[in-house]
């Protein structure tokens, strides 16, 4: 099976006038259409210069990214980018979801019923025309999770999505969200710090060396078919196993 997503020997750097600071170096790797990657580093790696890189926010200086056969510039897949942070108070959590449908100009009465059916199908409809201070971190999380699916892209971005919330709410939300991004059947990649979120989510491991980044390693993650969620997988006796495998490539020299 041809890859849904290669990334062929990639560098970038960050450029001043006095010099140039090097992010990434020659990073290669593929994605699987329906695959969901989880790629982990030391703080400063390249991380998120690799995910905008991804999104085509910005372009390698070395090395091309292809979508199927298409250059990334070239393809037709449509790609979502979920930050951290990213809803506007000033508008009502309908308002806030259907914010790239404007952006587009793809605001139509059937994108609506599908937007106003997702609300509905993922606890929110209740809370429709409520503010996002009004709301916790967790309902944040997936008003904008639906904000990115309800433009159906074929590849789904997130960079540390649940980085600015509390532990116990971090792991029912990455529980919450994973479960819906693999019902979806999305291709996704998700950049993290927590070496348990990547495992517990995960199809396969990428693992980045300091700054700049390199491809250390890749860890495949198999597990048995009741093991179906990111909680559940925390639970799974092969989990331990994967976490020291991870830390001790993310710790190698």
């Amino acid at each position: 099976m041809e890859p849904f997503l290669r990334v062929c020997d990639i560098s970038y750097a960050y450029h001043s006038p006095l010099c140039a600071t090097p992010a990434l170096s020659g990073i290669s790797f593929t994605v699987n259409k329906g695959e969901f990657l989880a790629i982990v580093g030391p703080s400063g790696c390249g991380k998120s210069t690799l995910l905008s890189l991804l999104a085509g926010l910005l372009t390698p200086e070395e090395g091309s990214v292809y979508i199927g056969d298409a250059p990334l510039k070239e393809a037709q897949a449509g790609i979502g980018y979920m930050l951290q942070r990213d809803l506007f108070e000033w508008r009502s959590i309908r308002e806030n979801a259907a914010l790239g449908l404007d952006i587009r100009h793809r605001k139509t009465k059937a994108a609506m019923k599908t937007l106003d059916e997702m609300l509905e199908n993922y606890g929110l409809a209740e809370f429709a025309d409520a503010h996002p201070s009004e709301l916790s971190g967790g309902m944040r999380q997936r008003a904008a999770l639906i904000r990115t699916l309800i433009l159906k892209p074929d590849l789904l971005l997130l960079d540390e999505p649940f980085s600015a919330l509390d532990y116990q709410t971090r792991l029912t939300v990455c529980d919450d969200i994973a479960t819906i991004i693999r019902e979806t059947k999305k291709t996704a990649i998700l950049i993290t710090h927590d070496l348990a979120e990547a495992i517990s989510t995960a199809d396969r491991v990428l693992i980045l060396s300091a700054r700049p980044g390199q491809v250390k390693a890749e860890i495949s993650l198999t597990f048995a078919p009741q093991y179906d969620s990111p909680l559940k997988r925390r639970n799974a006796p092969e989990f331990t196993g994967y976490f020291q495998n991870v830390w001790r490539a993310l710790s190698s020299r």
